[in-house]
């Protein structure tokens, strides 16, 4: 063998070692696992791309033809993959790791060990419920997410809807599995969850949202000739009524089933291990070691300072002294001068009004932020199938490839929830400066691991929300309305009694009435609104902790740094400091300010 044979031998050789190790072993860097890690989680879940919305940028579009892979079997070997990568992680040495990947790697390993910690817990969970089971989630997905902008794209949505039986079927899989284990959704969920079900497949496939939303789409499409629409529009069709209906209806009647074995006992303390699974909720979301007694003493307190507040409010503007706050405030809910009218109008006036005040809002921004996001936003109503169970609001990331703005979804099922003086701060919070900026700025950091552009830390992205909400109040959005600043502390109130309730039900073992009473005691809120958040609580356990104990951390570290700094403060850099790094956990985002602060002193 020759020296040119011997040296192209080491080279397939070195090549064929790089390539097993970065797909299958050890990464030759700590880089390259953070890009392995985020590609499974990419390629292996085919909604999750289509989402991302970036690989459509250069053509490639296979993804948007399948849905995600929700077997048991799955979830095991993604589940095992993940445990490894952290076994991984953890192997390349810290001294060797520069600043800002010391920082990468801590946040990745929060992330995969959080993951992994779930594993005893893994079917404490109901994949079918009122608030983002399946059988809502997965319509909206294909209405909302769903890229139809062209004819390939419409085919690729019939055959995601011709798949609809095989994703069903692993759900099922899943929830009888949970049946054996005696962990069974309280049976106001089951209830809930047929009505929805029932309604959805009680229409003609013509009638049916995943048909007039596709036909809506369609109308739009150029170089779409009358006969290939139609042959689309059939196509749409036999697939609701062969796969779609066939699969909800076998849902149907194995929860009218379970629904004979369900009991009204609503916290997860009624769980194996509930207690312990619990623990695991609130560090999950709060990304915090606060046990569930302290958070609910916080709670407490917060509600009793806020409600001081609103009554000082009161008596400011002629109301003398109120006893209860937030019930005065709901007083003032009904009245026509706060409402929009119940109909299409009134709705489409709030709409206006809402995308009005992120305008207003968004001009002040300039002296407090450099970064901005590059995406827009818009306001758009939740989709009517889900608005009946869905929260009074939520946020719809953009997609990376710039084909999607961000939207700010309001919930407008009934006219007498959206009261005006509570819109500013909603519209804070989900929109400018709160989520969008917050969540379309991080998809756009340059020089970060991509993993961190997107990774997802409840505790951070909603304790940002609010404290986007106390910032907007600091900015004057409220000066000369003592209306709209008492729905900003009604909102500020309701993230607090959040802290009660949640532990109130998981951990002190409140039914679901007595934390339905707590939150009409203390909240502004219409009475379902009150209802529908409690029961999302019942099925998110821990979740709704996140915003408040994140606020607070973030308010604090802000404050820290006022006072480290005194006049070279500057609220641009501190801002920048928390969103230029991206989504992390609150521990970490603690030590990323100490350590900018070491710097400017």
């Amino acid at each position: 063998m020759t020296i040119a044979h011997l040296i192209l031998v080491l080279i397939l050789a070195i090549l064929g070692w790089f390539i097993y190790s970065l797909i299958w072993g050890k990464p030759w860097t700590i880089h390259l696992l953070y890009a392995r890690t985020f590609i499974r989680f990419a390629i292996t879940g085919p909604e999750l791309l289509t989402m991302i919305g970036l690989l459509e940028k250069f053509g490639w579009r296979w993804h948007n033809a399948k849905l995600s892979d929700a077997s048991v079997a799955n979830e095991t070997k993604t589940l095992n993959r993940i445990k490894r990568d952290l076994e991984i992680l953890r192997s390349y040495p810290r001294e060797r790791q520069s600043k800002e990947t010391l920082l990468s790697t801590d946040i990745m390993d929060w992330f995969l060990d959080n993951i992994a910690r779930s594993e005893q817990f893994r079917f404490h969970n109901y994949p079918l419920n009122q608030m983002f089971g399946v059988q809502s989630q997965l319509p909206n997905f294909m209405m909302t997410m769903h890229p139809l902008v062209n004819r390939w794209e419409a085919r690729n949505y019939i055959k995601r809807l011709n798949k609809f039986g095989v994703k069903f079927e692993q759900v099922r899989e899943g929830l009888q599995l949970r049946e054996e284990k005696g962990i069974i959704p309280p049976r106001f969920v089951i209830q809930r969850v047929l009505a929805e079900m029932r309604e959805f497949t009680g229409q003609p496939a013509t009638d049916n949202p995943l048909y007039t939303v596709f036909q809506d789409k369609l109308d739009k499409l150029e170089k779409i000739s009358p006969a290939q629409r139609e042959k689309l529009l059939r196509a749409t069709a036999e697939a609701i009524e062969q796969t779609v209906y066939p699969a909800y209806h076998q849902f149907i009647a194995y929860f009218a089933t379970l629904e004979q074995k369900a009991t009204t006992d609503d916290g997860v303390w009624k769980l194996p291990d509930g207690d312990a699974f619990y623990a695991y909720c609130l560090r999950s979301s709060t990304t915090t070691d606060y046990t569930a007694e302290q958070i609910h003493a916080i709670g407490l307190q917060e509600v009793a300072r806020i409600e001081g507040e609103m009554a000082a409010i009161f008596a400011a503007i002629g109301y003398g002294e109120v006893a209860n706050p937030p019930q005065k405030l709901a007083e003032l809910g009904k009245e026509s001068r706060f409402l929009y009218p119940n109909d299409n109008n009134g709705r489409a006036a709030a709409l206006a009004d809402y995308q009005r005040i992120l305008d207003e809002v968004d001009a002040k921004m300039d002296g407090v932020f450099d970064l901005r996001p590059q995406a827009g936003l818009t306001v758009e109503r939740i989709p009517e199938f889900r608005e009946k169970t869905s929260a009074g609001a939520y946020y719809q990331p953009p997609d990376l490839g710039g084909g999607r703005p961000g939207v700010f979804f309001a919930n407008l099922r009934d006219m007498a929830e959206v009261p005006k003086f509570g819109m500013k701060t909603l519209s804070y919070h989900e929109g400018i400066p709160g989520h969008h900026f917050q969540i379309a700025i991080a998809q756009k950091l340059k020089g970060l691991p991509f993993f961190r552009r997107l990774v997802p830390f409840t505790a951070y992205a909603e304790g940002w929300a609010l404290y986007a909400e106390k910032l907007a109040r600091e900015l004057g959005c409220y000066e000369d309305d003592p209306y709209g600043e008492l729905g900003y502390l009604a909102s500020e109130l309701f993230r607090a009694v959040r802290l009660v309730v949640d532990t109130g039900i998981h951990y002190k073992r409140w039914t679901r009435e007595q934390a339905i009473d707590y939150m009409q005691a203390h909240t502004a809120n219409a009475y379902e609104t009150n209802v529908s958040e409690i029961e999302r609580y019942i099925v998110m356990p821990g979740q709704a902790c996140a915003y408040k104990i994140g606020e607070i951390k973030m308010v604090a570290l802000r404050r820290k740094a006022e006072a480290a700094l005194g006049g070279r403060f500057d609220l641009r850099q501190f801002h920048n400091v928390v969103l230029n790094n991206g989504s992390m956990p609150l521990a970490i985002l603690e030590q990323v300010v100490n350590d900018w602060l070491a710097e400017q002193i």
